[in-house]
């Protein structure tokens, strides 16, 4: 036995004592068996090679120190993910910010912002024009760019035009766009009356859209940036085709469960698919195509509420972010921004300035879509009962990229048309609850014996040829 099957083997054996009753149950199965069949003449998407995006609270600007080059782990990092993505800034302290020209700023009110801050942060932070220039040398050190929110929740419209007008002069081609509110389907009994509807968003977007084009008539703009309300995506995308043609993106968010907190938000759920995903995401492209735009999820992660712990920190979340980045492509979408920041149970990066920054569990499933960035999916059909098993295939400069990805702790085998493959890469960890020890390891790979394809329990197995 190689040392390699015999580290499978162990992890395999834990995840069996560590796991809940519905995880010993299922081990007790035969191994899952699959066909693997691969059509490269049929094109289903191309990726984009920013495809890859993390999203961080605007509030995190009140520290010019943060996105900064002096940052120079965090740069390392953002490009250990890719060598171009989008960071999109948002969330729901956008509408707690407050954008001011006193230079030097205030002092900052907080190191790293996570992903919960606006439960307990509900004064106004500070946005200074030295955050913007330090958040442009930041993006230039990354390649990454931005997609900018302002706040519309809390307004003063005047005030967000301002921070507009200096936004676009000093990150210029690293902006991609405005959006305008964090969630505003979300405002009802908030931010706004109880009668708030899409047709009052619609209104007062238009109003803030004409006081930002009138300080910066080059401006751009995407949105709505809603949580989930589908139909403020199809309002949006039409009506911007009639009467806003400077929004160049249709946006909105993705969970896959919440909230955090509340029973049945469990590994179980996470790695079961979610019918959900599949119905608002062919909505949501369908409206973009119909308004000649792409569409990007531009905030979402595992459970909304700040993540759930056991769960959105375990290598159950690896598994789970590189399968639904790829269901993500695989449906025409653009790009996806997993939500972050500070030390929140389901940050991809973990970590301060004071001190330091890490790898999250996420991370490493982000990393394993990395090959896939710029590449074009193409039909993969897979043959199986399990609906925790998954498979894609890309091409990729002269090459084929195929992926499977085991979300059950059964070995499979897969029978497929490879016989060789030139490189492997494999993600997998002691446990699927596992918080440490998750590894993401590249080897030469080898001729595949009577082309079958074995995947180790709780494991995602990459193949080049």
């Amino acid at each position: 036995m190689k040392r390699r099957d015999f580290l499978s083997t162990a992890s395999a054996t834990s995840a069996f004592y560590l796991a809940p009753h519905w995880l010993r149950a299922q081990s007790a199965a035969a191994p899952i068996s699959a066909t693997l069949t691969i059509d490269e003449s049929s094109a289903l998407a191309i990726i984009p090679p920013d495809f890859t995006g993390l999203s961080y609270e605007s509030a995190q600007l009140a520290n010019p120190a943060f996105f900064s080059t002096a940052n120079t782990v965090l740069i390392a990092l953002f490009r250990e993910l890719g060598d171009s993505g989008v960071l999109r800034l948002g969330g729901d302290t956008s509408e707690f910010t407050a954008f001011t020209t006193k230079e030097p700023p205030p002092a900052a009110p907080f190191d790293a912002v996570g992903p919960d801050t606006s439960k307990n942060v509900k004064s106004d932070t500070p946005i200074t024009p030295i955050s913007l220039r330090n958040l442009r040398a930041f993006l230039d050190a990354t390649g990454w760019r931005c997609l900018y929110g302002l706040n519309l929740g809390r307004g003063p419209i005047d005030r967000a035009a301002e921070e507009a007008s200096y936004a676009e002069k000093i990150l210029g081609p690293r902006l991609i766009a405005f959006q305008l509110g964090n969630e505003p389907d979300a405002w009802r009994n908030r931010y706004r009356p109880a009668t708030w509807s899409y047709a009052d968003y619609w209104k007062e977007w238009t109003a803030a859209h004409a006081a930002i084009v009138t300080r910066v008539p080059q401006a751009k703009f995407a949105g709505p940036d809603v949580s989930n309300k589908m139909a403020y995506v199809t309002g949006f995308a039409a009506d911007a085709r009639r009467s806003a043609p400077d929004v160049v993106m249709l946006t909105s968010h993705y969970y896959a469960m919440g909230p955090a907190g509340r029973p049945g938000m469990t590994i179980d759920r996470l790695l079961s698919p979610d019918p959900r995903l599949e119905r608002d995401l062919k909505i949501a492209v369908t409206a973009a195509r119909g308004a000649g735009l792409p569409y990007r999820m531009s905030e979402g992660n595992s459970c909304w509420n700040g993540g759930q712990p056991g769960v959105s920190d375990t290598f159950a979340s690896a598994l789970w972010a590189a399968d639904m980045m790829l269901q993500f492509a695989s449906g025409g979408c653009s790009g996806v921004c997993l939500h972050g920041g500070g030390s929140g149970f389901y940050t991809p990066i973990a970590g301060s300035l004071a001190a330091g920054f890490g790898r999250r569990p996420e991370f490493f499933g982000m990393k394993m879509f990395k090959p896939f960035a710029g590449a074009t999916l193409v039909r993969a059909t897979l043959d199986c009962a399990n609906d925790r098993l998954s498979a894609y295939a890309a091409r990729r400069s002269g090459s084929t990229l195929t992926i499977v990805i085991n979300k059950t702790n059964q070995p499979a085998t897969i029978r497929t048309s490879l016989h060789r493959a030139h490189k492997q890469w494999q993600l997998d960890a002691p446990a699927i609850d596992a918080k440490q020890g998750i590894a993401l390891t590249e080897s030469a790979a080898t001729a595949l014996h009577r082309n079958l394809l074995h995947i180790p329990a709780f494991t995602a197995v990459l193949l080049e040829k």
